[in-house]
């Protein structure tokens, strides 16, 4: 349930300007309308673009969230490699890895 919640919170931050503002103006109030881990939770506190994708977030969602964030595309692009050598493989979503870092998968 908490991966729905914090793809759904994405979602929102992307698409309703009201929750952009409120979520700038307090993040804890915007963040207390979801069900969070305490992990999802600070990574959006902290704008942790790579733990977020390490717990699972969608790329796409997670794109729009660092555009919000005033985040460049290669910082994004970056931020979530870095999540993956900070935090580990991704644990669940569509990008979960079934292979270890170090194994390259299709030639890459």
């Amino acid at each position: 349930m908490s991966l729905y919640s914090a793809q759904k919170l994405l979602f929102y931050l992307n698409r309703d300007p009201a929750i952009q503002a409120r979520f700038r103006e307090s993040k804890a109030e915007v963040l207390d309308a979801y069900e969070l881990t305490a992990e999802e939770r600070e990574a959006f506190i902290a704008g942790d673009i790579g733990k977020l994708y390490v717990l699972g977030a969608n790329g796409q969602l997670l794109m729009h969230f660092a555009a919000l964030l005033g985040m460049p595309w290669a910082d994004y692009i970056e931020a979530m490699r870095q999540g993956v050598r900070r935090h580990g493989p991704v644990r669940a979503g569509i990008y979960a890895m079934t292979t270890s870092t170090e194994e390259k998968v299709a030639g890459v």
